[in-house]
């Protein structure tokens, strides 16, 4: 089960983070063209977590594919025959010291959460050691189980489809940084964000599909409607999980333009596509320095 989940760790991002805003009219797609003088770099807006029934991706994805020479994903995705990282993640999203989720949350939201995981089949006891990011991470797993919406991702779709066609894979973050993140979230506010997490798990499955449906046609309106309202909570992981991310990122995204007109390599930059839309996302983030946005 740790395996499995160690390969879809991230996935948080794209299920409680789509704060999302319209920089176009027109709804097309959620892969843009960023240009910049004469060279240019596609950027593709993602769902870790994607069920077979959407598949085949849009043919948009496929377009900036082919014409890139590169791919760019958040981080390198862990291997679940890796032991050490295993060990290592463990550690690391588990308290110390005896200490469980119970020991930092009420009576009251305990028995919440205690009622809501049983009715996914599974006891507290076998995740209250879990830190709560993790914990909540684990449980929207388990829901696109139940709800038979589990799948790979686009992004382990591409990195797999990189691999076999010899094309080269760059990471915008380590995965270091990314357990930093799911570690530290929720920790010395941990009322809050369960009570919080476990109103959001209410309606997932409803929700998810919503979700997937708004990204497949680059709906921004409705995934601004679908997401950005229960982000609003919680501003300190919606710091942590987009903004300031998105500061991050964008020093690495210039560097793929070309120096020199001689360079005529293509990057394909696939993340999140929350960190794509909205008055701090990357894209806007991108167009204030001077670069133009168009969506394919």
């Amino acid at each position: 089960m740790i395996k499995s989940i160690s390969q879809q760790l991230f996935i948080a991002s794209s299920i409680i983070a789509m704060s999302l805003a319209s920089l176009t009219v027109q709804a097309q797609s959620s892969v843009w063209k960023v240009s910049k003088g004469n060279d240019h770099i596609f950027i593709g807006g993602t769902v870790h977590l994607l069920p077979v029934s959407e598949f085949p991706l849009p043919k948009e994805f496929n377009q900036a594919y082919s014409k890139s020479d590169s791919i760019v994903l958040e981080t390198k995705l862990p291997d679940a025959s890796d032991t050490d990282f295993q060990m290592k993640m463990m550690q690391q999203m588990t308290y110390g010291q005896g200490q469980t989720i119970s020991d930092f949350i009420s009576i009251k939201t305990k028995q919440k959460l205690s009622q809501y995981i049983s009715s996914l089949g599974i006891n507290l006891a076998m995740l209250e050691h879990f830190k709560p990011g993790f914990l909540m991470t684990m449980l929207a797993q388990f829901e696109a189980q139940k709800a038979q919406l589990s799948g790979e991702g686009v992004d382990v779709f591409y990195s797999k489809k990189a691999s076999r066609d010899n094309k080269s894979i760059a990471y915008l973050e380590s995965v270091e940084f990314q357990l930093d993140m799911i570690s530290n979230m929720g920790i010395g506010d941990e009322e809050r964000f369960i009570k919080s997490n476990i109103r959001q798990m209410e309606d997932f499955e409803q929700m998810f599909l919503a979700v997937l449906k708004a990204w497949r046609v680059g709906d921004e309106y409705q995934l601004n409607t679908l997401a950005i309202g229960p982000m609003k909570e919680d501003p300190k992981t919606l710091k942590q999980l987009l903004t300031d991310r998105n500061k991050n990122w964008i020093p690495h995204i210039e560097r793929m333009f070309a120096d020199t007109v001689k360079s005529s390599d293509k990057e394909f930059v696939l993340v999140g596509v929350a960190h794509l839309v909205g008055d701090k996302s990357v894209l806007a983030l991108l167009k204030a320095k001077g670069y133009w946005i168009e969506k394919m």
